[in-house]
């Protein structure tokens, strides 16, 4: 049986009959970056600004908007949101940990902050990533997973 479909079309899953539930959801992801850029980006001598600060807050932004662009997901009550980075050589791994108090669960919620926060470094750097022919070889976005998700 199908939750989001009945014989009138689409819906949103009814969960007005569930306790509220502490959960806690925590995905990651990856860019794959030029070294060069990597050190612009460390050293903040991008001239869009600072990186990790714009997508961590682009990030937080998305985790709270999440039900306004994925049709299906009902609107949560976000009670924490934490996106942290860890810079390597030649990528950048985002976390992002997300919390609630609520009847369903906050997956998307943490995967849709970590999408925007990739895509956000992606946009700030795109112009030393380019190569000559404005083209994107060695940028990658990959590995968005949920690696942790605690319901109590």
């Amino acid at each position: 049986m199908l939750t989001h479909v009945d014989e009138k079309g689409v819906k949103m899953v009814d969960v007005s009959d569930k306790k509220d539930v502490e959960r806690i959801c925590i995905a990651k992801g990856f860019i794959r970056l030029k070294p060069s850029t990597i050190e612009a980006i460390t050293k903040k001598e991008l001239i869009k600004g600072d990186v990790l600060t714009t997508a961590q807050v682009a990030g937080i932004m998305a985790v709270k908007n999440t039900s306004n662009i994925i049709p299906m997901c009902h609107p949560l009550p976000i009670t924490s949101i934490n996106v942290d980075f860890t810079v390597h050589e030649d990528n950048i791994e985002v976390e992002v940990r997300v919390k609630t108090t609520y009847k369903t669960g906050i997956e998307m919620e943490a995967l849709t902050g970590v999408s925007v926060a990739l895509l956000t470094i992606w946009d700030m750097v795109k112009a030393i990533e380019k190569d000559e022919n404005g083209q994107y070889p060695n940028t990658e976005i990959y590995g968005i997973k949920v690696i942790g998700k605690i319901k109590k």
